[in-house]
Protein backbone atom coordinates (compact mmCIF):
# COMPACT_ATOMS: atom_id res chain seq x y z
CA UNK A 1 0.00 0.00 0.00
CA UNK A 2 2.74 2.47 0.90
CA UNK A 3 4.42 2.04 -2.45
CA UNK A 4 1.16 2.75 -4.21
CA UNK A 5 0.54 6.00 -2.29
CA UNK A 6 4.13 7.17 -2.81
CA UNK A 7 3.88 6.43 -6.51
CA UNK A 8 0.75 8.58 -6.82
CA UNK A 9 2.54 11.52 -5.20
CA UNK A 10 5.27 11.34 -7.84
CA UNK A 11 2.82 12.13 -10.62
CA UNK A 12 1.01 15.35 -11.38
CA UNK A 13 0.54 17.87 -8.59
CA UNK A 14 2.54 15.85 -6.03
CA UNK A 15 5.76 17.34 -7.37
CA UNK A 16 4.55 20.84 -6.53
CA UNK A 17 4.41 20.28 -2.77
CA UNK A 18 7.05 19.65 -0.12
CA UNK A 19 6.59 18.16 3.33
CA UNK A 20 8.11 20.46 5.94
CA UNK A 21 8.76 19.06 9.42
CA UNK A 22 9.28 21.68 12.13
CA UNK A 23 10.54 20.72 15.58
CA UNK A 24 9.56 22.79 18.59
CA UNK A 25 10.20 22.30 22.29
CA UNK A 26 7.06 21.94 24.37
CA UNK A 27 6.82 24.46 27.21
CA UNK A 28 4.81 22.03 29.29
CA UNK A 29 7.02 18.94 29.28
CA UNK A 30 10.23 20.11 27.62
CA UNK A 31 9.96 17.34 25.02
CA UNK A 32 10.24 18.02 21.32
CA UNK A 33 7.04 18.28 19.28
CA UNK A 34 7.12 17.81 15.52
CA UNK A 35 4.68 19.58 13.21
CA UNK A 36 4.30 18.35 9.65
CA UNK A 37 2.98 20.65 6.95
CA UNK A 38 2.53 20.18 3.20
CA UNK A 39 3.62 23.41 1.50
CA UNK A 40 3.82 24.53 -2.11
CA UNK A 41 7.44 24.59 -3.35
CA UNK A 42 7.40 28.39 -3.79
CA UNK A 43 6.53 28.96 -0.12
CA UNK A 44 9.01 26.59 1.59
CA UNK A 45 11.59 29.27 2.45
CA UNK A 46 8.92 31.56 3.92
CA UNK A 47 7.48 28.81 6.13
CA UNK A 48 10.92 27.81 7.43
CA UNK A 49 11.88 31.43 8.09
CA UNK A 50 8.63 32.00 10.01
CA UNK A 51 9.25 28.87 12.10
CA UNK A 52 12.76 30.05 13.06
CA UNK A 53 11.51 33.34 14.51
Amino acid sequence: MAKKSVATLQKGSGKETTKVIISERSEKSGAYVFKEVLVHNDLVKEVVAKANK
